[in-house]
């Protein structure tokens, strides 16, 4: 049995689901219970505060967990990066009061700056040359320098809205982040192998995500300028119709070039074109 910590609640949770289901990891239903085992995949699900997920991992109370970028970077445990998941995406951003001139990382030098993320930010002003005093807090950071507590802050940002909501507006990106998948260095063959089971079905949804699968009807004589704009997984399938003269053809294609290349496609000739959602992937 292979356990993952995940977060407990907020958004990582709820994408953190979505990937397990979409993977065939189906949960029992009890509530208010930190375990949950899974139904029919030798897994159990430990719900745990994000920042509790690295170092669960590292002293092998989890097996692995999905855990945001900016904590792992933060707590510094002896946990390995695995896999980049490409959800739950955001920013730890400096932010100052909106009405502040800005001119650049000197303007932070002898101001506090509540955080979080103290250990990141420090790493960072330090290699920056930044004396701050910094002001760590473990929630609403960003009502700091409304109450005078620190004349700005170091945080996730998303949207940016809850910033504006709150006067302030960010003035330095310090790191990206997204979800990870890490793990215990000291696992066991059996609990290796289903961890390698679920890299690959995460892989297969990964692999289809911003996808699309095309079919569409085409003259023959115009098979290779199609086929240019239609490269699919190595080259895309070709079927004589009953027509002379006339083929189907089926690939795929990425969703953020979509309309552009079906565009183009009918201005080729292309005919009765379908497009079907993708689920899954597997190379």
């Amino acid at each position: 049995m292979l356990r993952i910590a995940v977060q407990s609640k907020g958004r990582l949770h709820e994408e953190t689901m979505a990937l397990l289901q979409e993977a065939g990891i189906k949960l029992s239903k009890a509530r208010r219970t930190l375990l949950l085992s899974a139904v029919d995949f030798p897994v159990e699900v430990l719900f745990l505060r994000d920042d509790d997920i690295p170092q669960s991992v590292a002293n092998g109370a989890a097996d692995v967990g999905i855990v945001g970028e900016n904590e792992y970077v933060e707590k510094g445990k002896e946990a390995m990066l695995i896999k980049r998941l490409g959800f739950s995406q955001c920013r730890l951003s400096l932010a100052i009061p909106k009405d502040e001139d800005y001119n650049g990382l000197k303007w932070f030098h002898g101001k506090t700056v509540a955080t979080s993320y103290p250990n990141i930010l420090r790493e960072y002003l330090g290699k920056c040359g930044v004396k701050a005093s910094l002001h760590e807090i473990s929630g609403s950071v960003e009502i700091a320098p409304g109450i005078g507590l620190a004349d700005a802050i170091f945080d996730i940002v998303s949207s940016g809205s809850t910033l504006i909501s709150n006067q302030l507006k960010e003035v330095e990106v310090i790191m990206k982040s997204e979800a990870l998948l890490i793990a215990s260095g000291d696992l066991s063959k059996d609990k290796r192998r289903i961890l390698d089971e679920l890299i690959f079905r995460f892989d297969a949804i990964q692999e289809a995500s911003g996808k699309k699968y095309v079919l569409l009807n085409a003259p023959k004589d115009k098979i290779t300028e199609i086929t240019e704009l239609l490269p699919g997984m190595k080259s895309p399938t070709v079927t004589p119709l009953a027509d002379e003269g006339w083929v189907s053809i089926q690939s795929v294609i990425t969703e953020k070039h979509f309309w552009e290349i079906i565009g183009k496609l009918k201005a080729i000739g292309a005919e009765g074109i379908i497009v079907v959602p993708i689920e899954k992937m597997i190379r």
